[in-house]
């Protein structure tokens, strides 16, 4: 049941930049706003913390996710199951509407967890499409295991043909009713 709420590195190789032997490549530094490390770190340690968190009485898989703002500030988000699977929230999306809910503008958005078929466990495709919604193609995405093991990528990277993202300031003028 576990598959249900993540994503395994290796079913994302076509998507998510690898190197000849299948680690991930590290694209931080593509950013055009750079990000410090200590948010980094910060994020990392927020996401571990709030893994134990999670709600997961059916897939026993816990995951939690760290946000750190541009501005330093944070916020976290654990996974909750629900017995209707359609109704359960990825810690990532917890997250990331805290986020908004804060009015804070991401810059890390790290998730802990075990790994999937082997491999780290990166957001999932939806989780992908609602960070570029609320923090841009710019955000810093760290994937951690449960031995402290990680890889950092970019967003734009994690997701290079997304729909088009609209902000409240770039949004077309919405038709009269």
């Amino acid at each position: 049941m576990a598959s249900g709420f993540v994503v395994s590195v290796r079913s994302l190789s076509w998507l998510i930049p690898m190197s000849s032997d299948g680690e991930v490549v590290s694209t931080s530094g593509e950013s055009d706003s750079p990000v410090g490390e200590d948010h980094i770190e910060r994020a990392v340690e927020i996401a571990v913390a709030t893994r134990q968190l999670s709600y997961a009485p059916y897939s026993q898989f816990l995951m939690g996710a760290g946000i750190v703002g541009h501005d330093g500030r944070e916020v976290r988000g654990a996974l909750v199951e629900n017995v209707s699977l359609g109704l359960a929230m990825c810690s990532e999306r917890v997250a990331l509407f805290n986020a908004v809910a804060e009015d804070l503008s991401p810059a890390v958005l790290a998730v802990s967890s075990e790994r999937t078929d082997g491999e780290l466990t990166f957001p999932c495709g939806a989780c992908l499409q609602v960070a570029l919604e609320i923090a841009g193609p710019d955000l810093v995405v760290v994937a951690v295991d449960t031995d402290g093991q990680r890889a950092t990528s970019v967003l734009r990277s994690l997701l290079p043909r997304a729909p088009h993202r609209y902000t409240p300031r770039t949004a077309p003028d919405q038709p009269s009713r």
